[in-house]
């Protein structure tokens, strides 16, 4: 047998100043991560510094990207980065979580509906128009259905019987200016979840910022960012959101930014409540007792526990700021650029007893689009939360 003569490394021969630098250089998932971002940089820059004024951000589609659309895209690039890919990475956990979430049956089916209006909402309005003024189509029926032939307009479908019939031309029937209520159905989801995602990324970092700091730090940074908390809580963003329409007019951009910045107050509150929890359990001690900076210890051990908490209650935040977008767009107060869901059902509630299709089909996709956000959330509190009872649905 061949005996070994090299000589073996003891603990007093290991460069530890070697594996210092070799910890702290960048990971594959590091350098991707800032690559995207960079891309993005590039884009933005090209779109607003390099690019003619009048081109279209990518011209051979005819696309031109304006500044919510950007916004967008980052939100989308970010939950990409920091929810995609972790699932990906931890594939044992998200198989736990999964066979956790399936319980739920109504949440399953909540989030194949979610996916469908996500896809539909960023795709079609890239391919779409906004819908037009055609009094020549005004009233017209959704397919399969008929409306008494009432008006002094054209029905662009069959009349039979004295009633007008719907067409697959307008497949959910139009409004009184004769705008296709599908084009808008569709425009409004991408409006729905731009609104959602967009103010909740917002209202998720500074909340888990300010959360995670106040509960590590304590002392005078905790009682100095609860306190500001407590006052922005009181603080009236809605009259905030008044004035500024008042001053330049609705826009949907100025709506996300305003609620995105003022809302995260509740949620960093729990933050809070979690990362004291925390904060003094062994893993976070044993960090500290070893030297590692605050900020290594918020970002590797209390923010990632605490991502529950967080994840469950912006999924229930979401729904809020879709209805709230829809409430606003009905009294008149959105974006008259967009449609939004809320515009077209206030656009037919004069004409519920004879055109009912004009804010009963919007409606009905505001209602089930909220219905499945509270359900999927309801359904990962059960499945992150280990505290948390789910029962089989």
């Amino acid at each position: 047998m061949a005996v070994d003569n090299e000589p073996r490394e003891t603990f007093e021969d290991v460069d530890w100043d070697d594996i210092d630098e070799t910890t702290r250089s960048f990971s594959r998932k590091t350098i991707v991560t800032i690559g995207v971002y960079v891309l993005f940089a590039v884009g933005l820059l090209y779109d607003y510094v390099l690019k003619p004024s009048r081109a279209d951000t990518i011209e051979p589609l005819g696309i031109s990207l304006q500044a919510l659309d950007w916004l967008y895209i980052l939100t989308l690039l970010t939950i990409l980065v920091g929810v995609v890919v972790p699932l990906y990475e931890n594939g044992r956990m998200t198989r736990y979580y999964w066979q956790q979430f399936r319980k739920n049956r109504a949440a399953v089916a909540s989030l194949l509906y979610l996916g469908v209006i996500f896809l539909i909402g960023s795709i079609g309005p890239r391919f779409l128009e906004q819908p037009t003024v055609d009094s020549s189509n005004a009233y017209q029926p959704p397919v399969f259905t008929s409306a008494p032939n009432w008006l002094p307009v054209e029905c662009a479908g069959e009349v039979a019987g004295g009633s007008c019939h719907g067409t697959w031309a307008h497949p959910f029937g139009t409004t009184h200016e004769g705008k296709d209520i599908l084009v808008s159905v569709i425009y409004g989801m991408e409006v729905s979840m731009q609104v959602g995602l967009i103010a909740a990324l917002i209202t998720i970092t500074i909340a888990a910022i300010v959360g995670v700091s106040a509960a590590y730090f304590g002392g005078w940074i905790d009682a100095a960012l609860m306190r500001y908390v407590d006052i922005q809580i009181t603080f009236p963003t809605f009259f905030l959101y008044l004035m500024i329409v008042y001053l330049y007019g609705g826009s949907l951009f100025s709506m996300i930014v305003i609620f995105g910045l003022l809302g995260w107050g509740g949620i960093a509150r729990i933050v809070r409540s979690e990362a004291l929890q925390r904060r003094e359990e062994e893993y976070v001690l044993a960090a500290k007792n070893a030297g590692a900076s605050g900020y290594w210890t918020m970002r590797r051990h209390l923010l990632p526990n605490v991502s529950n908490s967080v994840i469950t209650a912006v999924t229930l935040l979401i729904p809020g700021l879709i209805l709230f977008e829809a409430s606003l767009a009905f009294l008149g107060l959105g974006d008259p650029t967009v449609p939004s869901w809320g515009e077209v059902i206030a656009s037919g509630r004069n004409d519920l007893p004879n055109a009912w299709w004009v804010s009963t089909i919007p409606g009905i996709f505001l209602f089930f689009t909220i219905l499945a956000f509270n359900f999927v959330g309801d359904a990962l509190r059960d499945a992150l939360d280990p505290r948390a009872e789910g029962g089989d649905q």
